[in-house]
């Protein structure tokens, strides 16, 4: 089968879809959150893609979106690909999307090539797999795969204090929540071709990156609450400054990571909040995340205990309170060995250099393994950089992606 990629269709989706943004930058600065007018916008988009390519089109209570290709067979399980399009503040236009539409030129693809799947081909776009608005990511993933509660997903609330329920309501998508969860068994296999966000594929000159694990991520958020006062009016002997205690727990955070036995640990605090926030005022209380994710649970759990170990020990010396809360606490995924090896029977049909990785940022594929065999498609993307603007693959990279996504739908669905 000789498969012709139209890297320049994608290429113009993606810079349309980019400028549907509220990101007061043109593009490629991109934000785009779940369930707001800009995210509304970008699904009307998508959805016109999809009806153009002639699928059909089903959404669910919470907005995840699949675009079907129909089968041969009527009672063959699907098969999926897809990723998501939301995008966090003052991010790029890749991350997720190429997945999205890339979807959607490997099924181009394959019709051009006159290959007719017996599986059904589902294409999805999932709500929200960025934490950005609800401090949950991949909620829609999640909620299909029953790694949440409808309870829990329903009580989720934003910074403005409206819960994920009635946001989605607001936004049009209604239905139960019990209604999103898919059988365990939903699909033969589920494949996701995404950037790697990464600076391995592009420093070794591989064209295709072979997922085989997504490492475990876990979220947590400390709050460390002292004793304010004016800047100019406590001494120093006297003073219980909650964001110097934070600053210590942070630092330990770093050193716990850095000694950590498994190489594969990475640790993050990427939110400080500081109250009250003044220049001449002592910080009484403060919170912060932590993003820790390993492909060994057992040593990202350790690793945890022992965080918190030390937050107590800080705790104590200086004098000042330290809650946590853990937000979730994920097990890893390990791709299934068939899907593995139809990606890299693509990658050697297509005559593309190709190495086995893992993927320490998680993505929706880490759900869907909970109820498809399942597998990643990594293209490199410069420097490795994600989550900025400067973010960034290649036309010519991104169509190797979609040409063995494409190969591997086909001997999937086959």
């Amino acid at each position: 089968m000789k498969l012709v990629i139209d890297f320049n269709a994608i290429m113009s989706w993606l810079e349309t879809l980019a400028a549907i943004s509220d990101c007061p930058e043109p593009p490629p600065a991109v934000t785009r959150v779940v369930y707001t007018d800009t995210d509304l916008r970008a699904r009307r988009y998508l959805r016109s893609l999809y009806e153009a390519a002639g699928l059909n089109v089903r959404v669910d209570a919470i907005g995840n979106t699949f675009a079907r290709w129909p089968g041969t067979d009527a009672d063959a399980k699907p098969i999926a690909t897809g990723s998501h399009t939301d995008a966090i503040p003052h991010s790029g236009m890749f991350d997720g999307t190429v997945g999205v539409l890339g979807g959607l030129e490997a099924i181009a693809a394959l019709k051009r090539a006159g290959f007719r799947p017996r599986r059904s081909i589902d294409l999805i776009m999932f709500t929200s797999e960025e934490p950005t608005r609800f401090g949950v990511g991949c909620t829609g993933s999640r909620a299909m795969s029953g790694a949440i509660e409808p309870s829990r997903l329903q009580a989720l609330i934003d910074d403005l204090g409206d819960s994920y329920d009635a946001v989605r309501r607001k936004a049009g998508f209604d239905g139960t929540l019990e209604s999103v969860r898919l059988d365990n068994d939903a699909y033969h296999g589920f494949v996701e071709l995404h950037i790697e966000q990464g600076p391995t594929l592009e420093a070794d000159g591989i064209d295709i990156g072979v997922v085989t694990a997504i490492a475990a991520p876990s979220m947590l958020q400390f709050e460390v609450i002292g004793v304010g006062g004016h800047a100019g009016g406590v001494l120093m002997p006297m003073r219980r400054d909650a964001l110097c205690s934070a600053a210590k727990i942070v630092l330990a955070i770093e050193y716990l990571a850095r000694k950590s036995p498994s190489p594969d640990l990475v640790a993050t605090v990427g939110q400080l909040n500081v109250h009250p926030g003044a220049v001449n005022s002592i910080p009484s209380r403060v919170t912060f995340s932590l993003d820790i994710r390993d492909t060994d649970v057992d040593n990202r759990d350790a690793i945890v205990d022992e965080v918190i170990a030390w937050a107590g020990r800080i705790a104590v010396q200086r004098d000042v309170i330290v809650n946590h809360k853990v937000l979730n606490a994920d097990p890893p995924a390990w791709s299934t060995p068939g899907v593995v090896d139809a990606i890299q029977q693509a990658c050697e049909a297509e005559g593309f250099s190709h190495t086995r990785m893992i993927s320490r940022a998680y993505h929706d594929s880490l759900f869907m393994a909970r109820i498809s065999p399942m597998a990643m498609i990594f293209i490199p993307c410069r420097g490795g950089v994600s989550h900025r603007p400067d973010e960034y693959s290649s036309p010519e990279q991104i169509a190797r992606g979609v040409a063995v996504l494409a190969r591997t739908l086909a001997t999937l669905s086959s």
